[in-house]
């Protein structure tokens, strides 16, 4: 027998679970299009030479390869020193499935059986849009994204291999303000679902480059560290420690890396001036031109809580200047985060293009509103409709249909109950479904020209004339 759970990572979403996510992501447009960003859409699958390269080590190894199809795939399994079929010959351009064979191959191999890929994030296919259609679109360019993307990960709280991203980039401008509409953009989702708790990091990356420097890290080997620095809230000062000797940097460059991030730390948890202390403390290490910009963005911001943190990295390696991160107290992890990646859309053409996005993890933020019962009670108790019309014999169907078709000309949700049975098990399943009213039509109602409207909450009924639907619609709207 197969198996019925989703392949690991994965979810199945039931109507409830829907009904929720449809209620954020409407409050996440609604936003963004009130900052002037327009939708827009690409594709699952992208050419695997379009995202490989832009994620650093780590991310690259967390892109969903797709085999070749066909001859394509036997073709280059014969490359590869004849390894013959994955399986039964499919037909040319055939997007056919493995079947019994495996074949254990090099990553180089692995590459040259894979030329498509499922996104890893909706940056990078935005990039490669904007290279494509310069010429369609204008100066400057804002726009939102609400899709999935597909990371090979390791499962965890909050953390899945298929998930939706919420993203809003502006292109075009290197301004700081920029920046400053990102952030206040994202704190009224936050705030308008009912998050109070939150902060927003915020970085340079020239300011990590410059304390790389300044502790002595070579050039060459800012990436390697930046990786170890980025999974300091994961593994902690011991682990991160452990992890950049592993990659070749020195005890003594480690040791001043982690005593600046740790008097960081003493500086937030004292709560005093974070900002403008710690701002003091950077300023014979970052220019003043990176200060005034970092300067420029907590300004612009207003009343958003933005706290500058000079240990926040983030992994992605086309990030170019300021960085953003969001986290609450209960969260392992980040509600989203994101940054400007200037030197991006140019990998894909001649033109270099100034851009600066901000992505919200539309799963994390999920699981924090369902553990701290944040949803509104009409969303998590929400119907499929706002009345069910029960259907009393085979020859009254046609009736219960025409009253159903009329009360949903009036405005109403409405379920029929599928089949005639008994009136306690059709009300039965009016309960299970959380539907409030259930209309009666039975043989007297039918004969008469009314309806029996019951209130399944109250618990009371009245009869109501048939004719009138809008009535009915009424009643239901003011509660019976």
């Amino acid at each position: 027998m197969s198996k019925t759970n989703p392949a690991r990572g994965m979810r199945d979403f039931l109507p409830a679970d829907v009904r929720k996510r449809e209620y954020v992501i409407g409050i996440i447009k609604e936003v963004y299009e009130s900052y002037g960003f327009e939708p827009l859409e690409t594709p699952a699958v992208e050419n695997l030479e379009t995202l490989m390269g832009k994620y650093g080590e780590e991310g690259n190894q967390l892109i969903f390869k797709i085999l070749k199809r066909g001859e394509k795939l036997d073709q280059s399994l014969d490359s590869l020193g004849g390894l013959g079929s994955l399986g039964s010959k499919e037909p040319s351009g055939s997007e056919g499935t493995l079947t019994s064979k495996t074949v254990e191959t090099s990553k180089t191999s692995q590459t040259d059986l894979s030329d498509l890929a499922l996104r890893y994030d909706l940056t990078v296919p935005l990039a490669r849009v904007v290279a494509h259609h310069r010429n369609d679109l204008p100066k400057f360019f804002k726009r939102y994204q609400i899709q999935p993307v597909w990371r090979a990960d390791r499962p965890a709280r909050g953390r899945f291999r298929e998930f939706y991203q919420c993203d809003v980039d502006a292109i075009g401008s290197s301004s700081m303000t920029v920046e400053a509409e990102l952030i206040m953009a994202v704190t009224a989702i936050l705030r308008r679902l009912g998050f109070a708790d939150f902060t927003i990091r915020l970085n340079h990356r020239e300011v990590l480059a410059d304390i790389l420097d300044t502790a002595g890290v070579p050039a060459e080997k800012h990436g390697d560290a930046l990786v170890a620095i980025d999974k300091l809230d994961k593994i902690g000062a011991e682990g991160v420690a452990i992890e950049l000797a592993e990659r070749g940097i020195g005890d003594a460059a480690s040791t001043m890396l982690l005593d600046i991030f740790e008097q960081t730390q003493k500086i937030v948890d004292d709560g005093k001036e974070v900002n403008r202390t710690i701002v003091s403390n950077l300023v014979n290490i970052v220019s003043n031109e990176v200060l005034t910009d970092i300067g420029h963005v907590l300004t612009f911001a207003g009343d958003c809580p933005v706290q500058l943190d000079p240990s926040l990295a983030r992994g992605l390696s086309y990030y170019t200047g300021a960085i953003f991160e969001i986290t609450v107290p209960d969260l392992a992890g980040s509600l989203g985060g994101g940054g400007r990646y200037d030197g991006l859309i140019g990998m894909f053409g001649k033109e270099q293009i100034p851009a600066c996005g901000f992505s919200l993890g539309l799963e994390r933020i999920l699981v924090v509103m369902e553990e701290r019962g944040m949803f509104p009670p009409e969303i998590a108790e929400s119907a499929p409709a706002d009345v069910m019309v029960t259907i009393w014999s085979e020859e009254t169907v046609a009736e219960s249909l025409k009253l159903a078709a009329e009360l949903r000309s009036a405005g109403l949700r409405v379920t029929v109950y599928p089949e005639p049975d008994k009136f306690g098990k059709q009300m039965k399943y009016a309960d299970q479904i959380n539907v409030p009213y259930v209309c009666v039509l039975g043989e007297t109602e039918i004969a008469e020209g009314i309806v029996t409207l019951k209130n399944m909450k109250a618990g009371n009924q009245e009869t109501l004339d048939r004719e009138a639907a809008s009535t009915i619609a009424d009643h239901l709207n003011k509660g019976v």
